[in-house]
């Protein structure tokens, strides 16, 4: 069967009006992009997506629309994950209801939980649904690290707990996860959280990447997997060495969040690029130094 998630995801970033309402329109341009460009899938409300902000009602909105503006013409996952667990599951069944290909889930952050509270939580989401579920592991944020033997209980446990993005950044910390999770399930997709790990990540046996700057420039990217999935592994190092590059897109901002908005913008599509509260604006040198790293 092979793994169900393999090659290039973006985490979209959310897309607002300046009054805090829904940008059809603009979303709808950005994810066509993204289609074209060829990526291999996009995730609503990851971390770039500003999922910790925003009130269900309105994520359950804009995921709505997301679903039926994409239209099947690539897979679409939803960041389901918070510290409630009673909307953790509602969101989860409802992005099952309305059509999502699957479902990340970060690990409840603030209480850093134990790994037998952490197979709990994630166990009580993947029995809610019959879809798909992504673990998000993210222990830079969330406190606490889903360790490769944790992985491979929860993937042993649930069927449906069929991948993971991990976004550590240390390469040997994905491959034992890979080691541990495969066997279980050979199947299992193993996706890095940071973008330029890509190499590494297939050189380690894993299947690709879930990361920022694909919202900026996704056909880099998209070339990248198909070299890669070519054998053409000299034009996949070219496109890796252009991401290398622009990783240093993230270091121009008080949040990550808020560089990768500033670069879409300049790319050419005029959003908004306010992002939720607490934030702190861009300055014009890290707008303009933006603006340098993705001309070079």
């Amino acid at each position: 069967m092979g793994a169900q998630f393999e090659g290039v995801f973006c985490p979209s970033i959310t897309i607002a009006k300046a009054d805090g309402s829904l940008d059809e329109q603009l979303w709808g341009r950005h994810l066509d992009h993204l289609i074209e460009a060829g990526i291999n899938g996009v995730l609503l409300f990851g971390s770039i997506g500003e999922f910790y902000a925003y009130t269900l009602e309105w994520k359950i909105k804009a995921v709505d629309f997301a679903i039926r503006h994409v239209a099947g013409r690539t897979k679409v996952l939803v960041g389901v994950g918070g510290t409630n667990m009673d909307e953790v599951i509602a969101f989860a069944r409802h992005a099952e209801q309305a059509g999502a290909d699957g479902l990340v889930v970060v690990s409840p952050y603030y209480f850093g939980p134990s790994d037998a509270a952490a197979e709990r939580y994630f166990g009580r989401v993947a029995d809610a649904v019959s879809m798909p579920v992504l673990l998000y592991n993210f222990p830079a944020r969330t406190g606490s690290d889903l360790n490769p033997a944790l992985v491979a209980s929860l993937a042993a446990k649930h069927a449906n707990i069929v991948g993971i993005k991990d976004t550590v950044d240390t390469i040997s910390h994905t491959r034992k996860v890979i080691a541990a999770v495969r066997k279980v399930n050979p199947d299992f997709s193993v996706l890095s959280g940071f973008d330029e790990y890509y190499v590494p990540n297939r050189i380690a046996g894993g299947n690709g990447v879930l990361c920022g700057l694909t919202n900026v420039e996704p056909e880099t990217f998209a070339a990248m997997h198909r070299a890669w999935q070519n054998g053409d592994e000299a034009t996949a190092i070219m496109h890796a060495r252009r991401i290398s590059t622009l990783m240093a897109v993230y270091d121009q901002a008080d949040l990550f969040i808020g560089a990768i908005k500033e670069a879409v913008r300049i790319q050419g599509l005029p959003i908004d690029v306010t992002i939720r509260e607490p934030h702190v604006a861009l300055t014009d040198e890290q707008r303009a130094a933006i603006a340098d790293l993705l001309a070079s």
